[in-house]
């Protein structure tokens, strides 16, 4: 079973919004980071978005500040990023990933997340 588990991509034309979602199958600390991250073709995957546990401590790339937002429902085990005034330069495949059993602050690091979704495209059209 796939410990997480992404939905809501699509199309979109630019200036319009979209939400992401994230289905956390696998038991995750209430004490652990989750983020999204997104890979764009030809290019590294970057940080988008994380939260720490408590969904307080939150940390965006500068490319989506103001524009996106990250939260997350622990009692639902789920993890949400609302994408507003998108433009093509988001077009991605975007990736939920977790951090488990961690109380320090989020980063952005690939490496620092354990769990990873196999992702969902977001494609917005000029």
């Amino acid at each position: 079973q796939v410990p997480l588990v992404e939905s809501g991509g699509g199309s979109v034309q630019a200036g319009g919004s979209q939400r992401l979602s994230c289905t956390v199958y696998k038991y995750i600390a209430p004490y652990g980071c989750t983020g999204w991250f997104r890979q764009a073709p030809g290019k590294e995957r970057e940080g988008v978005a994380v939260v720490d546990g408590g969904g307080t401590g939150k940390m965006y790339a500068d490319s989506v500040k103001g524009r996106f937002a990250i939260s997350r429902i622990n009692n639902k085990n789920t993890l949400y990023l609302t994408m507003n005034s998108l433009n093509p330069e988001d077009s991605a495949m975007y990736y939920c990933a977790a951090r488990p059993d961690f109380r320090g602050p989020c980063t952005f690091d690939e490496n620092d997340y354990t769990y990873w979704g196999q992702g969902t495209q977001v494609t917005v059209s000029s």
